[in-house]
């Protein structure tokens, strides 16, 4: 099935959806194939020939965030006896100390939200237990704040009691090996920041050798699948200063800042100032781009294949321009690429 429209949307096919990781295909990490738009020239490539599509002294800016097993069985209420299963997602914690949270049913669903309300008890394993407090974005209900009782570390309890998130599209359950990126440090995302996960060691050598430099940002990122009109959620982030420095250095030597996904873009932006000067900074950021607000800093991005309707796809517009952007997919949908986590990715350079 060929779709060559993307106005207003799209239509993914479901067999375009990757429903396992390419190592189970018989592929390497790096085999994945690549659509490389530079400048509305379009080529077919593989991951692994990246280095030939940029120039020495272009810089690559990676997320070190690393992906918790986010998901957890659970069920709701202090009687557990009778009542349903539910799977609850941990998105991101607070300052509070209380976390983001988001209940769903096994099956994947988005659960009924008027079962939801402040003081509904969420049964975990090892007698934890997640209080949900108030939404955290209102007026949606699809994200909680909640509080956690019974561990003294989330993030290790998770390790041991959760399993990666995933959607209806990956069936089974793979371990969280998959999940990871070879910069994975800092453990902190709820799902995969996945347009990482095609580079091998092997790859990143061959850049260095290419004389194309790399730095790390910190963004975690939050649990997906918004409310229809929901906008990103606010997401932790950290631009050292040393990748702050590189950045103004690349530039002013004529090269390119390629971010590897919109994890990165986002981080990049937030920090930079309405001159195209990039500070380092961490905090929280909510920032939104898109046709209002184009990127500053960004030369270029390193993407996987998102979703009709997905607000990542205003970013990528934000970066090269919507005709770049509806190119790229027409040609994706025609070429037979594989969407989300594990599926390809694509190299979107602006004039």
């Amino acid at each position: 099935m060929t779709v060559r429209t993307l106005e207003p949307s799209f239509v993914l096919p479901p067999e375009r959806e990757a429903s396992r990781p390419p190592e189970a295909r018989g592929l390497a990490r790096d085999q994945v194939r690549l659509l490389v738009n530079d400048q509305g020239r379009l080529t077919h490539a593989r991951f692994r020939e990246l280095p030939h599509f940029l120039r020495p002294g272009d810089l690559v800016v990676v997320n070190d965030s690393r992906t918790m097993a986010a998901a957890v069985d659970a069920r709701i209420g202090n009687d557990c006896i009778g009542q349903d299963p539910v799977v609850l997602h941990f998105s991101t914690w607070l300052d509070d100390g209380t976390w983001v949270v988001e209940v769903r049913s096994p099956d994947g669903h988005v659960a009924d939200w008027s079962t939801l309300a402040g003081g509904v008890t969420v049964q975990l394993p090892n007698l934890v237990t997640a209080t949900l407090m108030e939404p955290w974005l209102p007026p949606g209900r699809r994200l909680w704040t909640a509080r956690i009782e019974g561990t003294p570390s989330i993030v290790d309890w998770l390790h041991e009691r959760g399993r990666p998130i995933t959607y209806s599209y990956v069936p089974h359950r793979w371990s969280a090996d998959y999940y990871e990126t070879a910069f994975g440090r800092r453990h902190g995302s709820a799902e995969m920041p996945s347009a990482g996960r095609p580079f091998t060691d092997r790859l990143v050598t061959d850049l260095l050798t290419a004389g194309v430099t790399m730095a790390p940002i910190t963004l975690h990122t939050g649990v997906s699948s918004p409310e229809t009109g929901e906008p990103p959620s606010p997401e932790r982030f950290a631009v050292p200063a040393s990748t702050a420095r590189l950045v103004e250095t690349t530039r002013a030597s004529g090269g390119r800042v390629i971010a590897v996904g919109t994890t990165v873009t986002r981080a990049l932006e937030t920090v930079a100032t309405e001159s195209g000067l990039l500070r380092p900074g961490s905090g929280w950021t909510d920032l939104v781009l898109g046709a209002d607000r184009p990127v500053r800093v960004v030369d270029g991005l390193i993407t996987g294949w998102h979703a009709p309707g997905a607000s990542h796809l205003k970013l990528l517009e934000s970066v090269v321009g919507a005709t770049a952007v509806r190119e790229s997919y027409q040609a994706a949908l025609a070429s037979d690429y594989l969407w989300h986590e594990f599926g390809d990715s694509a190299l979107l350079l602006r004039a």
